[in-house]
């Protein structure tokens, strides 16, 4: 799923996507870097981890809600936690508390 999101590039400058996939420690990433008129872009877009057997998504810059994607996926809501979120929201979503 991660490697779909990283086809879409950036419109503008000279920007790479990078997939970071750590499949040892359970750790994904997508990153833009590269260079924008004459500044340096390093921005993360999305990253999640695997932990205790749970999907933890931490950040999503994109247009895509990834946990409702996930779900359609076959991923159940109870799997799928929302790490960006601090404790109090997260045990009023539908999506597991971590």
């Amino acid at each position: 799923m991660n490697e779909s999101y990283a086809e879409n590039k950036p419109a503008y400058g000279d920007i790479e996507v990078e997939t970071i996939f750590d499949t040892q420690r359970n750790h994904y990433q997508i990153v833009h870097l590269g260079w924008h008129h004459n500044r340096w872009v390093h921005h993360c877009v999305m990253h999640l981890d695997i932990r205790n057997e749970k999907i933890w998504i931490f950040y999503n810059s994109t247009e895509h809600d990834i946990a409702a994607d996930l779900v359609s996926l076959g991923v159940p809501k109870q799997d799928i936690v929302l790490g960006f979120y601090p404790l109090f929201m997260r045990e009023m979503s539908d999506y597991a508390v971590g």
